[in-house]
């Protein structure tokens, strides 16, 4: 007998289980169903091998184009490399002392190999790869391990080293030969209403389909059941949380909203007008606002957020802003101080008597000025506390906290936003208002914050310049490289300034890089590529450049004449604030920093701006990052250095940021390209999902409907105690901790 929650020890053995244990986190039956197919091949078909991902471990179905071997160089041994093609590309598969392999690996056989994608001078290579060839037109399998190869459809697992796509088909071959099969969670109503199979049979066919139209109808069912799952607990928070009050914040005709609109020196935008009625609207009532504000970098996210805790203010209220880090807090805390003006200077002789105060609170500030922002924030004598994480801790208390925002909010965890809204007490529930500059897809903004009301700000501020984008192929073209500072000098030359972006900070001890130093995207464990003439030894992936090493390197070469300063998260605070105040000072040339200017920074002077290896970036990090120049008059600059491999899904990443600046368009590329991450989960790095078949970029249908159902279900059956199949998947799909997530998000 064979169940759900059967132990793979038990079916597999304990060596197979150990493996699919350390490899994949599994140790039920359960655990290996839920491990779906990632595509599906026929025996003549081939993988696009210009489609994949360097460091990245594939399953490539190819064919043997040549075979040669030859002796090292450095040590004694041969070197095996099997040239494999889909047609239009070729990349190698390199063997170290393994020359019995040339008997196996004949030209025009095709198969699967399998391993870590790697490069050595500019091509795509597997080293070591594992694999399995086809047995040949009118050859018997010498034996059952290739009988999963015998079907019209192939599935294509995700795998791992030392496990393959062909030993998972294996495995699950096994389980489902004695497997008895489990209840169905959706009740038989459900699945009529929506279409959609019997889970046992779905499982079955997603894993051993006899034809396309069995996938089709497995992956629909799977999807509803993730979708659902999460609809199902995004609709019980919602539930809960229309029972917790928040302060009613109405808008008043006098006071600071009223005083601060009268002196604004522009015209809000239509969208921020609209935007701003609808928060006004929220923070009137008696339930708390939890609304989304998305926009691009320089579309007036600000002004909105500081009307909106101007309104708070007025009805006695505070607010709190939490930023990501402390040179955005410091400019955030500038930028509201001068947009009020003698507004908040409460307390002061030019200041009317209804002003306020902005307080900034970080970790580095002096103990002095630390201990003066807490008292200001307990007293209620600031009405806006600024900060970073800081403000999350215990001891910082507020009088009457009224309004949490949150600046770029893909930059914390949920629990960091949870801590600070507790800050209002047991009883009531601060509003919640979250900005972000990188646009999200409806989709995504469905599943992860399903809670929140969004709104978009589309139009930008006139006066903005046009930016573009270049990628330079350092590897391919290394002047190209030189070309890139000559134009730094170039640009400084006509009276303006310049960022180099790096991923790193650099360490000369070599220990393990600070928490900011790599930049999303990057990889701390790859190996990296083997070299034709060792195993891998002196030809590991080198570091991500730095913003140590490069400085010194551009002010004693390239950049010798001009005035280079350095910016990044190891500095003090004031050291931070010092190089950031030179630099929009103009007293430096050009800025070498990490990602510390990703989001606020604004000195309209800079011009254009360099970012090394951008390939480690995402492309709405670099989307923002480039937002950083064209702010002035004169156009703006970005170029893309990599040594990323032409064809490859990276370089196309690159492409994509290269030709486009509409940052929605590049939100819903980005999804598209990479994996969703685990959106139910605190770590959203597009590693590992809880969503293994529903897609958030294809399935916005399925997603919308699930969404219906839930609202239908929960506000009928609140805890579902009617419904025990629904809340046994949600128990499977979204575990303690993700539900705790889904409640605080």
């Amino acid at each position: 007998m064979i169940g759900w929650d059967t132990n793979l020890d038990r079916v597999l053995g304990g060596k197979t289980a150990k493996a699919l244990g350390s490899s994949f986190g599994m140790s039920t039956v359960g655990d290996l169903l839920r491990h779906y197919p990632r595509r599906y091949a026929e025996r003549g078909e081939l993988t696009a091998i210009g489609g994949l991902e360097i460091g990245e471990h594939a399953t490539v179905l190819a064919r043997v184009e040549r075979v040669g071997k030859r002796k090292m160089r450095s040590r004694r041994g041969t070197i095996l490399q099997a040239r494999i093609t889909d047609g239009a590309r070729s990349m190698s598969c390199t063997f170290f002392n393994q020359a019995w392999r040339e008997r196996e690996l004949l030209p025009g056989r095709r198969g699967m190999f399998a391993g870590k994608v790697t490069a050595y001078r500019g091509e795509l290579q597997l080293a070591h790869p594992e694999y399995q060839l086809f047995t040949e037109e009118g050859e018997t399998d010498a034996h059952d391990a290739a009988r999963e190869f015998a079907a019209a459809l192939i599935p294509v697992y995700p795998a791992a080293q030392g496990v393959p796509s062909w030993s998972l088909a294996r495995c699950v071959t096994q389980v489902l030969d004695g497997w008895q099969g489990v209840e169905d969670p959706l009740p038989e109503s459900l699945r009529e209403r929506v279409g959609v199979l019997e889970l046992n049979q779905a499982l079955r066919w997603i894993h051993r389909p006899e034809g396309t139209d069995q996938v089709e109808a497995a992956r629909r069912r799977l999807k509803w059941d993730e979708a659902l799952g999460v609809q199902l607990s995004l609709a019980q928070s919602r539930s809960r949380q229309d029972a917790r009050p928040a302060p009613s914040c109405p808008r008043h005709d006098r006071g600071l909203g009223a005083d601060f609109d009268a002196r604004l020196p522009f015209a809000l935008t239509s969208g921020q007008a609209e935007i701003g009625e609808r928060i006004a609207e929220d923070l009137s009532a008696r339930h708390p606002m939890n609304r989304l504000v998305q926009g691009e970098v320089g579309s007036g996210k600000t002004v909105v957020a500081l009307r909106a805790m101007l309104q708070v203010i007025d009805s006695g209220g505070q607010a709190a802003m939490l930023a990501p880090t402390e040179v955005l807090a410091a400019q955030h805390a500038r930028s509201l101080r001068e947009m009020l003006g003698e507004l908040a200077r409460a307390g002061e002789f030019d200041s009317p008597e209804h002003a306020t105060r902005v307080a900034l609170l970080t970790g580095s500030l002096p103990a002095a000025q630390r201990k003066q922002a807490l008292l200001d924030a307990a007293s209620g004598a600031a009405g806006i506390v600024v900060g970073t994480h800081a403000l999350l801790q215990d001891q910082v208390s507020f009088a009457g906290l009224g309004l949490v925002v949150v600046d770029e909010q893909h930059r914390f965890g949920v629990e960091q936003r949870d801590a600070l809204r507790g800050r209002a007490g047991e009883d009531t529930c601060p509003h919640l208002l979250v900005m972000t500059a990188t646009p999200i897809p409806r989709t995504v903004a469905m599943t992860v914050f399903g809670d929140l009301r969004t709104s978009a700000l589309r139009e930008l501020p006139r006066g903005r310049s046009p930016i573009s984008t270049t990628v330079v192929p350092s590897a391919e073209k290394p002047a190209w490289l030189d070309r890139v500072w000559q134009r730094v000098g170039e640009e400084v030359a006509r009276g303006h300034q310049v960022y180099v972006v790096c991923p790193r900070v650099g360490d000369e001890n070599g220990s393990r890089c600070h928490e900011d130093e790599l930049a999303e995207g990057d990889s701390e464990d790859d190996p990296g590529p083997a070299g034709p003439d060792d195993e891998g030894g002196n030809n590991a992936r080198r570091a991500p450049v730095a913003v140590l090493e490069l400085a010194e390197r551009l002010r004693g070469g390239p950049l010798r004449d001009l005035r280079v300063g350095v910016l990044h998260g190891r500095l003090s605070s004031d050291e931070k604030d010092s190089a950031m105040r030179r630099f929009a000072a103009g007293e430096l040339d050009v800025l070498v920093a990490t990602t510390v200017i990703e989001v606020g920074v604004d000195v309209p002077n800079a011009s254009m701006m360099v970012i090394m290896d951008a390939d480690r970036f995402g492309m709405s990090q670099l989307h923002q990052l480039r937002g950083r120049v064209g702010r002035g008059s004169a156009p703006g600059l970005c170029l893309l250095v990599t040594e990323s491999v032409p064809q490859t899904a990276a370089r196309a990443r690159l492409d994509a940021v290269a030709s486009t600046t509409d940052g929605f368009e590049l939100a819903r590329l980005d999804l598209l390209q990479r994996r969703e991450g685990d959106v139910l989960g605190e770590a959203q790095s597009g590693r590992r999902s809880a969503l293994r078949m529903l897609s958030l970029v294809h399935d916005e249908r399925i997603i919308a409907e699930a969404r219906n159902e839930a609202e239908a279900v929960v506000g009928q059956d609140p805890e579902l105690r009617s419904h025990p199949g629904l809340a046994a998947m949600i128990d499977e799909l979204v575990a303690d901790q993700r539900a705790d997530f889904l409640e605080k998000a």
